[in-house]
């Protein structure tokens, strides 16, 4: 910052008061890393863990039918509240806030593992997603918060690390608990990691806070909520057998969601503090980078959902396996995600990154579709690795183009609303496209029972209760009916995601490239000085709490030409 009130407000803070701004040294920026990273590591190991036990869980509760329901319940959660914690975060600070979430997340894990019923799970899952989604958005704008964008490359490391650790561990946890215990410690080990990463942010995690000085846009949490609710079960129940796109009910999902989107775009305008200011959208490259991840979950995250249940019963492999055989995608996103990231930083450039990856996820994707019961599980994990190293071009990249397109009052909203988009569209994919494979697999499933001699009430009784360990108790024959029933069901699908894969590469294309940021965003918003900052070395070149508290301590002979409290930012 580059103005007189920047330069003095921070010149003798107080860390821990709210605020205050803060000295970001690099130790103090690895020490808050690291609260991050703790809740970034619940949530993505939940995830993995949850994906390789799924199979088990939806045929224990009697919902094989309804599995998509699973996935679709976390991310409709999930988008909710990612546009509620990046405003907030904006408006009362970011720390009070991670905190909730972890807490939140932990106590729906508790939850999850005692339900007894099919729905009952899915209704803690949604508890899971309103926590989950405060980590993610929440640890992508304290990055910003601390980190300049020309430098936030580099970090991306790390985070991938986190998620390679997760993809690891995870299946391996997964797989045990299937195998040798019960699906249920797939959600008791988020307690102890829970706790862990409360405990870390507590301490770690010296943010300032702040207080709302606009009124709160609640009637817009309110429709924004709504509209995204219609959205997501007018395309199940349109993508549904029981309901189908000519069905009233389905409709009057639709007509509810035009009107909720309609209000909500109306009450923004007029909002004094909008929970999505609708400005946002006339930055081309916001709008641009915004709708290329809108696209990627449409396209990519409902293919995701369903690949280890895929590789557990069309593959005949078992929980541990198919949730190892997701490693070589993870391996493919580390490595390309490290990599990018470094080039980032060194070069300043980006746009070319989500241009090479869409060409590698539609080719994955083209690949996937030849999947079948003899597709060898070396080809599979080709594919899945490919699939990787597209993801890993695209995902952070078009996160940090987002935060680097907007002001730094801004980041947690812009970062909230990129991400809102894009799983808007992964919950829309997974209801329309997981709806698609269930049915296909249910009607498939019920013909192999009743081929088998099985009753209509008898097959579809098997059909909603089949997990891979009563698979296993199967004869030979009905066995391979019921993997060719999984890959007749699911390899079809994927072309229907080709169109939008091409979409995004078309929108990376037209990504306009411009310089990115030195300045982090609490120094440009004056809550904090960065450690090369005059002012920041008068205090203490390494922003200890003792030598910022005895500076405090001492008399400002400028004091009388300060801005009036309310002049700062």
């Amino acid at each position: 910052m580059t103005t007189t009130t920047a330069e003095r407000a921070p010149r003798r803070p107080r860390p821990g008061r709210d605020g205050q701004p803060l000295v970001l040294t690099q130790r103090r920026i690895w020490i808050i890393f690291s609260a991050l990273v703790s809740g970034m590591l619940l949530a993505s190991l939940d995830q993995t863990i949850v994906s390789t036990a799924m199979p088990t869980i939806v045929g224990e509760l009697g919902g094989v039918e309804h599995q998509a329901w699973i996935t679709t319940a976390y991310l409709l959660a999930t988008t909710i509240v990612m546009p509620v914690y990046g405003k907030f975060g904006d408006v009362l600070g970011r720390r009070n806030l991670f905190l909730i979430a972890i807490g939140l997340f932990t106590l729906a894990s508790i939850g999850c593992a005692v339900a007894d019923s099919f729905w009952l799970f899915v209704f803690f899952r949604a508890m899971q997603g309103l926590g989950g989604g405060g980590l993610m958005i929440l640890s992508q704008a304290i990055i910003a918060d601390i980190v300049p964008a020309s430098e936030r490359g580099k970090y991306m490391g790390p985070i991938g690390g986190i998620f390679g650790l997760s993809a690891v561990a995870g299946p391996l946890l997964g797989g045990f608990f299937v195998d040798h215990m019960t699906w249920q410690w797939a959600f008791y080990i988020n307690i102890p990691i829970g706790v862990a990463a409360f405990a870390i942010a507590w301490f770690a995690l010296t943010l300032p806070s702040k207080r709302a000085e606009r009124r709160i846009d609640v009637l817009g949490v309110v429709l924004l909520s709504a509209a995204t609710t219609c959205l997501i079960f007018f395309s199940e129940f349109g993508g549904n057998t029981d309901h189908g796109w000519g069905a009233p009910e389905t409709w009057a999902w639709g007509v509810g969601l035009l009107v909720t989107a309609s209000a909500f775009v109306l009450t923004e305008a007029r909002a004094e503090d909008p929970i999505i200011p609708l400005h946002l959208f006339r930055s081309p490259i916001f709008l641009n980078a915004t709708a290329i991840g809108f696209t990627l979950g449409l396209g990519m995250f409902s293919a995701l959902a369903f690949m280890p249940t895929f590789l557990q019963m069309a593959s005949g492999t078992s929980a541990a396996e198919s949730g190892l055989l997701m490693l070589p995608m993870m391996a493919g996103m580390m490595t390309t995600s490290i990599w990018s990231g470094l080039r980032i930083t060194k070069t300043g450039t980006y746009k070319r990154f989500p241009i090479a990856g869409s060409l590698l996820t539609i080719t994955a994707m083209i690949l996937f579709t030849t999947l079948s019961a003899q597709t060898p599980v070396w080809l599979i994990c080709g594919f899945l690795l490919l699939l990787g190293a597209g993801l890993g071009l695209i995902m952070q990249v078009v996160v940090l183009v987002v935060q680097n397109s907007v002001p730094a009052a801004q980041v947690g909203t812009a970062t909230s609303t990129n991400n809102y988009f894009r799983e808007a569209g992964a919950a829309l994919g997974v209801a329309i496209f997981g709806a698609m494979f269930t049915n296909r697999l249910s009607e498939n499933l019920t013909d192999v029972f009743s081929s088998a001699g099985a009753s209509p009430e008898a097959a579809a009784e098997a059909s909603s209760t089949l997990d891979p360990q009563t698979m296993d108790q199967l004869p030979q024959a009905l066995r391979d009916g019921i993997v060719g029933a999984y890959a007749d069901s699911l390899a079809p699908v994927f072309w229907y995601l080709v169109p939008f894969l091409g979409l995004a590469f078309v929108l990376a294309l037209t990504l306009k490239q411009i310089p990115l940021s030195d300045t982090a965003g609490m120094v440009a918003r004056g809550e904090a000085l960065a450690a090369d900052d005059p002012a920041a070395q008068e205090l203490d070149g390494e922003g200890s709490a003792s030598s910022v508290d005895e500076e405090a301590s001492r008399p400002d002979p400028t004091e009388e030409d300060e801005p009036a409290p309310s002049s700062r930012s």
